[in-house]
């Protein structure tokens, strides 16, 4: 049995995708990325233990967003004070938020903000310069939008326009960059706006420092092949990153075939591809992106509508943006600022370093190490990052080539001393609303996640996101109340309480009969006694399989299990307390109490599995068994209770239970739920 176990690291970090500092967080954010991440981080925290897990996010304080809607809110009075109080108040909403849904992260920061501030600058600092001296940074001079009646270079999110990337459906698209994650030239743009005067900006020249991205196509392409063979590694995630391992492409239409041919012969050498059956544009491949760049050049000058393929295009390091993290003087270059992207990736490395700081001022007892390199450089720990599937290119793409960058010699995934080693990126598709995409900037405006407690319990609805499947595809979040075909519908299903029921009528009803009959026939104590065979195989095998599914972040599955666990638990009490109402006096009190003994075992079980996904339920059941925090300890989730309680210091059947009082429930519906 133990051979057929998965390996866990001996610490782990856990992180969640930052949201922006402009706004709240809505349900996506919760649902699609901090949900799972919370129920990832609580699970090792029973399986490694609480002082080898550090899960920690922030909000992004920096970026174009952000200083958009601080500009606009400034500009229509909405707002007042700096920019740092705007993303300050943004932050604490969203904290808020979290802490209601009983996200538990150890340190939710501020990249922009105390108590990481000034650590995220100095790391920013450090993994800049190293990149420097390794070489694997240039300085560019590129095109930035200009915008000739307001005077003044525009940020990223100050341009509105087309995305130029073959395939992509984005309704929006902004500098150098779409809503759907991708990367591309600011002169590649289409019909580019100025939302700040409408008039069509002008491109100048600016100098930037960049990564060298397309150097690391083969490395990024090694750890792509070694993502292939890992457990747990989501089909997105590979499919995603070796879509930007193709060789550079244009993409023009079928009917200019011929226009291209009349001036095929002053591009660089190229491979013409005829448009593939019932595709509306034929490719040309080219060997290098200077090459394909000069032929951009040549269908610009000749009026030739084009799009570009996915690509590794150099990353830009730095910008001009005021509200930004301080980039170092490398060549003495004007001061410059960092991009928001870049500096965002390596914000969670700050915010472990602030959470150890925190812990060593206050005794350095709560975490195993106090150093930030022994949790991500070291090869008895690892990193899991759940995001969703829009930021694959930066953490899958860019952040795997900068972490091998930052690499002393030529970069490798063998990596050893202070590296950083690479991550288990845990990629979710897309949460729709109500069948639709929904987002802040867009058409569709999803709820904010404070919203929904207005109709919900927070564990009803961690029970069904982490049930909807994301890991396989984009799944749409239906609740009922919002719907406007069911919600006056008294007789229609809420499908956003499905797994929620489990826990407020299934769950609810084993934990009471548990308690009651104890009170009524153990005198409020707990019985003493080895659970049966059945009850035992039925616990540890369902916990064995719930581990490997939590191995491989199969979260559908796991609800799928606990689902068949706790109602299967339920029917054996319910069968074998019906059978013992045939009996009367001793007979009647014996098969009880066995029932009880192997109940009460398959509670304990059922309770460590639930706990990751609805936390506050399962502490009131470990509660009322008046058992300590070893009970989440999946050390010895595979003692009998008599054992447990002996291992406290107590004789089996004298330990007494927490006396549960009429009607109680452990898992509660909304207020407003009840009719």
């Amino acid at each position: 049995m133990a051979s057929e176990r998965p390996n866990f690291p001996k610490r782990a970090i856990v992180t969640a995708g930052m949201p922006y500092g402009n706004k709240g967080l809505h349900f996506g954010h919760m649902g699609g990325v901090f949900i799972p991440a919370d129920a990832y981080a609580r699970f090792l925290r029973d399986r490694l233990g609480k002082e080898n897990v550090i899960f920690v996010s922030g909000t992004d304080c920096y970026g174009s967003p952000i200083m958009e809607g601080y500009r606009k809110g400034i500009e229509t009075g909405e707002l007042d004070g700096t920019i740092e109080e705007y993303v300050a108040r943004n932050h604490e909403r969203q904290a808020a938020a979290l802490n209601a849904y009983e996200v538990s992260l150890d340190l939710y920061a501020g990249s922009g903000l105390p108590p990481a501030k000034d650590r995220h600058v100095a790391m920013t600092d450090r993994i800049i310069r190293r990149l420097y001296r390794n070489g694997w940074v240039e300085r560019r001079s590129t095109a930035q939008f200009y915008d000739p009646e307001a005077h003044t270079f525009l940020n990223g999110r100050q341009v509105l326009g087309h995305c130029p990337v073959q395939g992509c459906k984005s309704e929006k698209a902004y500098a150098d960059e779409c809503d759907l994650g991708h990367q591309f030239e600011p002169s590649d743009l289409i019909a580019p706006v100025s939302t700040l005067t409408g008039c069509t900006p002008e491109l100048r020249p600016v100098d930037n420092w960049y990564f060298k991205l397309p150097e690391f196509a083969g490395f990024i392409g090694e750890w792509v092949v070694a993502q292939e063979s890992a457990d747990g590694i989501r089909p997105v995630v590979t499919q995603t990153v070796r879509e930007f391992l193709l060789p550079p492409m244009i993409y023009l239409k079928n009917e200019i075939e011929g226009q291209y041919h009349s001036v095929a012969g002053e591009m660089p050498p190229h491979v013409f591809l005829p448009a593939e059956k019932g595709k509306a544009s034929f490719v040309l491949r080219f060997d290098n992106l200077d090459d394909r760049d000069a032929a951009r050049e040549v269908l610009g000058a000749h009026a030739m509508r084009y799009r570009t393929g996915k690509a590794l295009v150099p990353f830009r390091l730095t910008g001009n943006i005021a509200w930004s993290v301080p980039a170092p003087r490398l060549d003495g270059e004007d001061l410059l600022t960092v991009w928001c992207w870049p500096e965002s990736l390596w914000a969670p490395i700050s915010f472990t370093d602030t959470v150890l700081a925190r812990d060593a001022m206050a005794g350095g007892t709560r975490y195993a190490s106090d150093d930030w390199h022994d949790w991500w450089c070291r090869d008895d720990a690892h990193t899991y990052q759940f995001i969703g599937q829009d930021n694959l290119y930066f953490y899958g793409v860019a952040q795997t080539a900068l972490w091998g960058a930052l690499q002393d010699g030529e970069p490798t995934l063998a990596t050893t001393g202070d590296d950083l080693r690479q991550s288990t990126l845990v990629a979710n598709h897309h949460i729709l609303f109500l069948g639709t995409k929904a987002s802040s900037s867009g058409k569709v405006k999803p709820p904010m996640a404070e919203e929904l407690l207005d109709h919900y319990t927070p564990e009803q609805l961690r029970a069904h996101w982490l049930a909807l499947g994301l890991d396989q595809r984009s799944v749409s979040f239906m609740p009922k109340v919002y719907d406007p075909k069911t919600a006056d519908n008294p007789k229609a299903a809420d499908p956003a309480l499905k797994e929620g029921t489990l826990l407020t009528n299934v769950f609810n009803r084993l934990a009471r009969s548990c308690f009651y009959k104890a009170q009524e026939i153990c005198t409020g104590k707990l019985p003493a006694g080895t659970p049966s065979d059945a009850a035992r195989a039925a616990s540890d095998e369902s916990a064995l399989k719930y581990e490997r599914l939590m191995h491989a972040f199969e979260f559908t599955g796991v609800m799928t299990l606990v689902d068949e666990f706790i109602r299967g638990a339920n029917k054996r009490w319910t069968t074998r307390m019906r059978d013992a109402s045939a009996l009367s006096g001793d007979a009647r009190r014996a098969v009880e109490t066995t029932c009880l003994v192997d109940a009460f075992y398959e509670l304990r079980t059922a309770a460590v599995l639930v706990h990751p996904i609805a936390p506050l339920g399962c502490e009131k059941i470990r509660e009322y068994l008046r058992l300590d925090e070893g009970m989440w300890s999946w050390d010895h989730l595979f003692e009998t209770l008599d054992e447990a309680v002996t291992r406290a210091g107590e004789k089996p059947g004298e330990h007494l239970l927490k006396e549960l009082p009429p009607r109680t429930d452990f898992f509660e519906k909304h207020p407003s739920q009840y009719e």
